[in-house]
């Protein structure tokens, strides 16, 4: 597929009822080479952001952090998966783990927004 996630926006549409991540979540995507990171915050995040190597696969291995509006640090991991929607934006499957509190995992879907 080769993607490239620079300069996309993305919102969460769907979170496990473990996740922070939630509807009012828009996370500001930047790429070089095969490093991304991200800066994003909404909801019940303060700030976050996240750091991802791309896999050949066009999937991230990723890293993120943020405060929630509980003034908690919350860390995990997650692996996104790229798909390409019919309209050209890109939908990124995720399963993460949190690397810290209960170390629970889950499952969420973000979407490219659509006013780029």
């Amino acid at each position: 597929m080769s993607v490239s996630y620079d300069g996309r926006n993305f919102r969460s549409i769907s979170n496990s009822d473990n996740g922070e991540v939630g509807g009012d979540t828009v996370f500001h995507y930047h790429q070089d080479d095969n490093v991304v990171w991200a800066e994003y915050s909404g909801g019940e995040i303060v700030r976050g952001t996240l750091i991802a190597n791309v896999l050949p696969d066009d999937s991230l291995d990723m890293r993120y952090q943020h405060i929630n509006r509980g003034g908690q640090l919350m860390t995990g991991i997650c692996r996104s998966f790229p798909e390409r929607l019919p309209d050209g934006r890109l939908r990124l499957n995720e399963e993460w783990q949190w690397t810290c509190g209960d170390n629970s995992s889950g499952y969420s879907v973000i979407e490219e927004l659509v006013d780029q």
